[in-house]
């Protein structure tokens, strides 16, 4: 399991808060967990978030130049390594929808990009966009393929909420692609159950009361994305 720490959790709640919660989480459980930070965007912030106990770190340094993204990555991969854990790195920018546009990832600088930074994991831009709300965004296949010819390193893909069950299972299955990143798809199943928590009863305001409906919602969330992938 990964529970993950993204910029705007991360901008309402100090890494080191949720360092210490990820791992009383973990403490719960049987199965493995890990504490992940995705997208830092600055060596200080992967540096804080190894302090702080995160055991895997992404950083992001797709906007920039090839070359940067490349020196930046590996100093980070570096530092991650020499603490005893994985670190995940983006080459071709993920987009957004409604916003900026991805860039699609070259097959040749995937290749450079993971022989020259030794990560562990590697976010590519194929076809996937972040916070996509409608299911039905197929991932460019051959573009897949053409990555998994010129590397071995696992594969990661930001914006996995709008990739449509069938495929996400299919390539789970059949390609080097080992994370699919989820969050939009359970904001949106809390997003709807807050929703009708709060116009259920206008007489309420006690945030417990009201976030306590919404918890099933997001279990049943979770367990529909868990059986489609099996």
């Amino acid at each position: 399991m990964i529970l993950q720490a993204g910029p705007g959790c991360r901008a309402h709640t100090p890494l080191s808060v949720l360092a210490a919660m990820f791992r009383h989480l973990a403490e719960q459980t049987t199965v493995p967990v890990v504490s992940h930070l995705d997208h830092g965007y600055t060596i200080e912030e992967c540096r804080e978030a190894v302090d702080c106990g995160f055991t895997s770190i992404m950083f992001d340094g797709s906007r920039k130049p090839l070359a940067q993204n490349i020196d930046e990555t590996a100093a980070i991969a570096e530092l991650a390594h020499g603490a005893g854990i994985s670190c995940e790195g983006e080459i071709g920018f993920v987009g957004y929808a409604d916003g900026e546009q991805s860039a699609g990832t070259d097959p040749d600088e995937a290749a450079q990009f993971a022989r020259q930074t030794g990560v562990d994991a590697m976010a590519i831009s194929v076809g996937n966009v972040h916070l996509q709300q409608n299911t039905g965004n197929y991932l460019d296949e051959p573009r897949i393929r053409a990555i998994e010819k010129v590397t071995s390193v696992p594969l990661v893909i930001h914006g996995g909420s709008g990739v449509p069950d069938a495929q996400r299972l299919q390539l789970a299955r059949s390609s080097n692609i080992c994370k699919y990143n989820i969050g939009t798809e359970l904001r949106m199943a809390f997003g709807s159950a807050l929703r009708d928590a709060v116009n259920s009863d206008s007489s309420r305001f006690d945030r417990v009361a009201i976030l306590k409906d919404t918890h099933a919602p997001m279990v049943q969330a979770c367990r529909r994305v868990l059986q489609t992938m099996n």
